[in-house]
């Protein structure tokens, strides 16, 4: 299991070293004049030139790869080009209502989708099964824009139950933000819904119909028993992987949920910052992808925790 740890975490440490270098290309080799980009139009161009060589960003592109790689390291990323104050303090507080955000919808779409998953598998072939299937199928194919924009007219103008924006008051209590955050969180489970249920009913939909579950069953064990000790074990192995993957990508598409409940998070900070505000920009993006890779790097670890046989096929 160590041995495992230690490749994957190496593995995911190449993986950040790349996504920087892909980030840093796009962001510098391609043609982008930030000085012309933060003084407009119509400056002059030596307004224009003196903004890029404070900037640095005129500098060799190795000195340039080179402080972005320490930034990387040291978390140092620098000041932003359009707000002149530390590129944490613009990103801090947006990466936490976005992650606050993810959790509370990641806490509402988790544990439905698996009771889903599990109810259409016991069902199998039932008309609840087909209603979950299809739900499933329909809730995944609804953009995050169009369920924002309903539950806002429905449940946030029509009923009142919710607030139709996002971002509660300072020092509000955990109640009240929770009143702001539903509806966005409700966004996200009727995206994510359908996935995760769908895996979940596949892979306990294998494990009922494995050996190992007929032969518990012969045994005497209830069927919870069954469901308990071994169904779940092995048929959610999948739903895992599913979630892991999920985890970042809630993260990484709040930016038109954000946009409709005005709510500013960490993804409308990457849009706003994709104009004219690169250090933001990178730093962004670079944080999105670290948290997908330390979710995704969680998921394998439960997954060599619940089935040996997945770490000795990298550790062989």
């Amino acid at each position: 299991m160590t041995r495992y740890i230690l490749r994957r975490v190496a593995l995911s440490l190449v993986t950040l070293f790349l996504i920087v270098t892909i980030v840093f290309l796009i962001n510098n080799v391609f043609p982008s004049d930030v000085g012309r980009r933060l003084a407009g139009p119509f400056q002059s161009q030596e307004v224009v030139d003196q903004i890029n060589e404070e900037l640095g960003t005129n500098d060799p592109l190795p000195e340039q790869y080179g402080r972005l790689v320490k930034g990387v390291v040291t978390f140092d990323w620098g000041e932003s080009y359009a707000q002149n104050k530390p590129v944490s303090d613009v990103i801090g507080g947006a990466f936490w209502k976005s992650i606050k955000l993810a959790l509370y919808a990641l806490v509402l779409t988790i544990p439905i989708s698996i009771f889903a998953g599990i109810v259409a598998a016991r069902r199998h072939g039932s008309t609840i099964d087909r209603s979950i299937v299809t739900l499933g199928l329909a809730s995944s194919s609804i953009p995050e824009f169009v369920s924002s924009v309903i539950l806002q007219a429905l449940i946030g103008v029509k009923l009142g139950w919710f607030k139709v924006v996002a971002n509660p008051p300072k020092d509000a209590s955990l109640l009240t933000q929770l009143n702001y955050l539903t509806l966005p969180a409700f966004a996200l489970v009727i995206v994510y819904f359908g996935y995760i249920a769908r895996m979940t009913r596949a892979g306990v939909v294998r494990a009922l119909d494995a050996d190992y579950t007929r032969t518990a069953t012969m045994k005497g064990l209830s069927p919870w028993q069954v469901l308990r000790r071994h169904v779940l074990r092995n048929g959610l192995q999948p739903t895992v992987s599913v979630v892991g993957v999920q985890v970042g990508y809630v993260l990484g598409s709040l930016v038109a949920i954000e946009k409709v409940f005005n709510y500013p998070g960490l993804g409308l900070t990457i849009a706003n910052a994709a104009a004219k505000d690169p250090p933001v920009l990178v730093a962004g993006v670079l944080l999105v992808a670290t948290v997908y890779m330390l979710a995704t790097l969680a998921a394998d670890l439960i997954l060599a925790w619940m089935n040996p046989r997945a770490r000795m096929k990298v550790t062989a």
